[in-house]
């Protein structure tokens, strides 16, 4: 037997034996999501209860749309720390487009396309200004959406002078929030509906391709003509405007503009795309994990709330899961080398 037909053979005997090993890896989180509900259960049962599953679902809707924001820019090795304060000022800024266009006596279509144009125009603003300092300036992704994360949260606390803006339309709450369509939710429908259009831009157009080219090595995606800067500058742009879009369904929900709406939103996001299998060294992700992480975080943080544990425990529990996910991503590049 010549040495490329042995050569050929380990190969083949060492995938055989990594098989197994690649399968349980693959189905971890699926399992753990079962043995965390089952955990759950075990303590009080109303875990288990349609109520509290349909609350979870709803739940893990709004935090997937963030994950899958937060991926897009990991994929390219980036992170955007401002998600939080993003949502909590588009939040801010729609209820205020909407309140001054009532207060002008614009028709219901009016004042709800006012909300939605300040929404969106302030998450591509935000996206914008991450991606050009970034991309651009080539200013490090921590420090660009730190100093972009007190700028958001200083602009939401400005305009609405800390404390919720009145003045949200019914007709509003009721599209982005209280509609459902045979029976399911509306904040499930649209992020059903996100998650299809995101994974197919990844999947089967060259933007999405290029994603994973600049993540996996960014070098040489510039040798091959990749425009890298106008690329990741457009991932930052995509990754607000989500956020903008979560923050909406999320001020309809609540039935005002709040200066807090934020709050741990860009850890959680973070967390969730991290957990789910986004490797944070880029290239490796997509919708399906981002999906996955966000039910576990949110499971997780559900449980704990549901069995009363304290919430500065919760920070820390979320935080130890950050760093576990980082732990098994570094595994898992480690093995597939």
């Amino acid at each position: 037997m010549s040495d490329l037909e042995l050569s050929v053979d380990a190969k083949d005997t060492g995938s055989a034996r990594l098989a197994p090993i690649k399968w349980l890896w693959h189905s971890i989180l699926p399992i753990a999501l079962v043995v965390l509900l089952l955990g759950f259960a075990a303590v009080d049962r109303r875990v288990l209860s349609p109520a509290n599953l349909l609350n979870i679902a709803q739940q893990t809707s709004y935090l997937a749309l963030f994950a899958m924001a937060q991926s897009v820019v990991i994929l390219t090795r980036g992170f955007d720390l401002a998600l939080g304060p993003a949502v909590s000022m588009v939040s801010v800024g729609t209820a205020l487009a909407m309140a001054s266009a009532t207060a002008a006596g614009h028709d219901t279509t009016t004042v709800l396309l006012a909300g939605l144009g300040a929404g969106f125009g302030l998450g591509v603003a935000c996206g914008l200004f991450n991606g050009v300092v970034i991309a651009m300036l080539g200013v490090n992704p921590f420090v660009a959406t730190l100093g972009s994360y007190n700028i958001a949260i200083g602009v939401a606390t400005t305009l609405s002078a800390g404390r919720p803006v009145q003045g949200v339309p019914d007709l509003f709450s009721q599209i982005f929030y209280g509609g459902s369509i045979f029976g399911v939710p509306a904040a499930i429908i649209i992020t059903v509906a996100v998650g299809i259009v995101l994974h197919l831009m990844l999947a089967r157009t060259v933007f999405g391709r290029s994603l994973y080219i600049i993540g996996t090595n960014p070098r040489a995606a510039a040798v091959a003509g990749l425009p890298v800067k106008r690329i990741v500058a457009l991932t930052y742009v995509l990754c607000s405007s989500l956020a903008a879009l979560g923050a909406i369904m999320m001020t309809a929900r609540t039935g005002s503009g709040e200066p807090n709406l934020g709050g741990s939103l860009s850890l959680q996001a973070i967390a969730g795309a991290v957990v789910g299998g986004t490797s944070l060294a880029g290239g490796r992700g997509g919708v399906g994990t981002a999906v996955l992480g966000a039910m576990f975080v949110t499971i997780l943080s559900n449980g704990m709330n549901l069995t009363r544990i304290d919430g500065y425990v919760q920070m820390i529990v979320l935080g130890a899961i950050v760093i576990i996910g980082v732990l098994l991503d570094r595994l898992r590049q480690e093995r597939s080398q």
